[in-house]
């Protein structure tokens, strides 16, 4: 490691506690002047912020374009990689501390340019570009070795290796990267090549400054050989002549386990982050401890583990890693203990493990000092001021929209999806649908930093910045479903200033937009935000009058746009009947528009020349709204159904009535006539029609619940007359009218169980 260079040189791999160890160990031994690592000298000014107790790996260096924030690269370093060691070592003794990597200026210029590749420094190249073979050196060395799992080699070499010279391993590992950088070539693309020249030129810098023997390198093993290569200052430099750079930006951001590992695309990534940080933090018993923390996530989880079943996990552990002439049981071990004794050969709880503690949800920290877009403390400010701290983990989180600081809350999650810094997404809730709750799933990944940093052009805080998004976006939006969606994040968000220009260019776009699709579309965004701004005390006069507009323009053009519709156009057109009728029950009470839409309903479900499918779904609106009795129910289903009529049309309107989400099944559970005309009908198809209208009958009645199902078919073989046959004989409970008498008797109770009480004067119940 000192031959041509007459530096140390310390080749590692990335994020392995074997290799960190081993650096610390060679440090601590060879007292250097000056630590050079592998990475973007933009962030040597930076570095001395690795010393401030606030920095808590896993960390990265984020350096990004200035004028385009979404070119982005990072840096990461855990507890356990090497060249995080490295830098606290020189921090610690008083060392100068470097990164010598080709700079992130050119770094990023380069990696837009797709004819250069995107080789990683872990992995080797065939010399010849167009095969686009890629080769892993540790595979090779295994394999070399006799194993055939890569991961488990490396750790019996060199993670799990006890006490000896420090400087032993670089030596080898060395001298195998040489081997195979003459089998395979010095690289893809020329991006090793490239790099390799730079820290060249800053070795030699180093060693001209502090001495030659006073230097050590931390960098990936691929390449100590070609910085032990003797070449000339003229050659380096020529190969880094004329390479582009754009104006970068660096900071510390923080990291997650989760994305060092290999199954989140990161190049370098490792398969068990959590069990590797565990094997550098517990260097003595690392198996003992491991089983203990895994007994103690499982009892978390209401699975009891005894600590006679730790102590046996422990012991079958180290047999089976006997039995496998490994040095120590390894996570293969482990596993299979924890499998067999813990989880009674299960791999459910296994799973949660893995999740868990193999991989983990250890997020870091970084300093209030570090550099950061005005818009990321902003952030940062809010998110402190809320309690509302990332975490890698995932999670829901429930808002209580009556309380000032969940909708604080809210305000900043909504904020920030208009941003496109999606930490938060909305989710269904379990406590009903009551607006004045929300329910989010949370999540933050260090990608998201990028994310506020392209966003810091919109402006300096998140409420500035959001309201002059969506303020960009009402000007470029292409549809008018747009701009309501947009008002409805506007209101959510609470972004009072932006609203205007939002409200001004819908009015613009509804009056000129004349397609029926496009308006039914565009109410339902406007009544939920009249509802929600309803219950966040915000004033939505305007929208009130836009959604109003909408309705009454709905209401003149829908029946026209029903007729002379195939199935499937009937069927897009039944899922906006659906949602302009819901959202027609979310807007203010105005008696003259729900009769005028009852009116649109009574002529859509009258109409021969409507399709079936929106006659059925207009007969089955107005029944739930009460505006359609069940005498008038069976008149329009025994029309719909009556010989005369094509088998396919009425299984449509059949379709229209019971299909989908509409409770059709219970409806036809408890309205026994409604079951016979229907049954009757099913059992008089043409046999040469019945298969034809088998498809829309089976997706009608694949919806239902089985119990629905169930009783359906119990109903059908006692006979339609049942319900008959009950009133005949007295069956108490069984009337053909409803008997309000008995269903007014029930009022009281439901009063004591609700805790209301009627008012005296106005008879409205409080």
């Amino acid at each position: 490691m000192t031959a041509d260079t007459g530096a140390l040189l310390l080749g590692v791999r990335h994020h392995g506690p074997g290799s960190a160890r081993a650096v610390r160990a060679a440090l601590d031994t060879a007292r250097p002047a000056a630590v050079l690592i592998e990475g973007p000298p933009e962030g040597n000014a930076l570095l001395p912020l690795a010393a401030d107790p606030a920095m808590r790996p896993p960390v990265a260096l984020l350096a990004h374009a200035v004028d385009d924030p979404g070119r982005a690269s990072f840096w990461p370093m855990a507890a356990f990689s090497p060249e995080w060691v490295a830098l606290r070592w020189a921090l610690e003794h008083g060392a100068a501390a470097r990164f010598v990597d080709l700079p992130a200026a050119t770094t990023l210029a380069l990696n837009a340019d797709p004819t250069w590749g995107d080789g990683d420094e872990e992995e080797l190249h065939r010399p010849d570009p167009a095969a686009g073979l890629r080769v892993d050196p540790i595979a090779v060395l295994a394999r070399t070795a006799g194993h055939d799992d890569p991961e488990r080699w490396w750790e019996d070499v060199i993670e799990h290796r006890g006490d000896g010279d420090p400087r032993a391993p670089f030596e080898a590992v060395a001298e195998a990267m040489g081997v195979l950088r003459e089998t395979y070539g010095a690289g893809g693309h020329g991006r090793d090549l490239v790099r390799e020249a730079h820290m060249r030129l800053e070795l030699r810098a180093a060693r001209k400054e502090f001495g030659d023997d006073r230097v050590a390198v931390v960098c990936g093993a691929w390449h100590v050989p070609a910085l032990r290569r003797r070449t000339t200052v003229a050659a380096d430099r020529a190969l880094l002549k004329g390479l582009p750079k754009v104006r970068t930006e660096t900071t510390w951001v923080p990291w997650t386990h989760r994305r060092l590992a290999r199954r989140s695309g990161y190049g370098a990534g490792i398969d068990a982050p959590g069990w590797y940080g565990h094997l550098f933090a517990a260097p003595d018993r690392p198996v003992e401890r491991w089983l203990t923390r895994v007994a103690g996530l499982l009892r978390e989880e209401d699975k009891p583990v005894s600590p006679a079943e730790v102590i046996e996990a422990v012991r079958l552990a180290d047999t089976l890693a006997a039995l496998r002439g490994r040095p120590l049981a390894g996570l293969g071990e482990t596993t299979d203990a924890v499998r067999a004794v813990f989880c009674a050969g299960s791999d459910v709880p296994l799973a949660l493990v893995r999740d868990r503690l193999v991989v983990g949800d250890v997020i870091g920290e970084v300093p209030a000092g570090a550099p950061a877009v005005p818009l990321q403390r902003d952030l940062d400010r809010l998110q402190r001021s809320l309690r509302l701290r990332p975490e890698a983990r995932e999670r829901e989180l429930e808002l209580d929209l009556r309380k000032d600081n969940d909708t604080a809350r809210s305000r900043l999650l909504h904020r920030l999806r208009l941003l496109g810094v999606d930490w938060g997404v909305p989710v269904a809730g379990r406590t009903g649908t009551g607006t004045f709750r929300e329910t989010w799933r949370l999540r933050w990944e260090p990608e998201l930093h990028v994310r506020v940093a392209e966003a810091g052009v919109w402006g300096t805080t998140v409420h500035d910045a959001a309201a002059a998004r969506a303020e960009a976006r009402a000007t470029g939006a292409g549809g008018l479903a747009d701009v309501t969606t947009l008002a409805e994040q506007c209101l959510l968000a609470g972004l009072s200033t932006a609203l205007p220009v939002v409200m001004r260019v819908l009015a613009d776009r509804a009056a000129l937009d004349a397609d029926v699709g496009h308006l039914a579309q565009a109410l339902p965004a406007l009544a939920r935000a009249l509802r929600y701004g309803d219950v966040r005390g915000t004033d939505t006069a305007a929208l009130a009058g836009v959604a109003a507009g909408l309705a009454e323009r709905i209401c003149v053009g829908l029946p026209p746009a029903c007729t002379g519709l195939d199935h499937d156009a009937a069927e897009e057109l039944r899922g906006h009947l659906d949602a302009v009728h819901t959202a027609l029950g979310l807007l203010p009470a105005d008696t003259a528009r729900t009769d005028r839409w009852t009116g649109v309903l009574l002529r859509l479900a009258t109409r021969d020349a409507v399709a079936g499918l929106i006659r059925g779904r207009a007969a089955r609106l107005l029944l739930d709204d009460g505006r359609l009795d069940a005498e008038g129910t069976a008149r329009l289903m025994g029309l719909a159904l009556s010989p005369g009529v094509p088998p396919a049309a009425a299984a449509a309107w059949i379709e229209g009535f019971a299909g989908g989400a509409s409770g059709g099944g219970m409806l036809l559970v408890h309205d026994e006539r409604l079951l016979g005309l229907m049954d009757a009908w099913l059992t008089g198809v043409p046999q040469d029609a019945f298969t034809d209208v088998l498809p829309l009958l089976r997706r009608t009645f694949s919806g239902y619940e089985p119990a629905v199902r169930r009783t359906l078919g119990e109903l059908v073989a006692r006979g339609p007359s049942a319900a008959a046959a009950r009133v005949r004989a007295g069956v108490p409970g069984f009337a053909e009218e409803l008997d309000t008498a008995r269903a007014d008797a029930v009022l009281p109770v439901l009063r004591l169980l609700l805790g209301t009480e009627t008012d005296s004067t106005t008879g409205v119940e409080r």
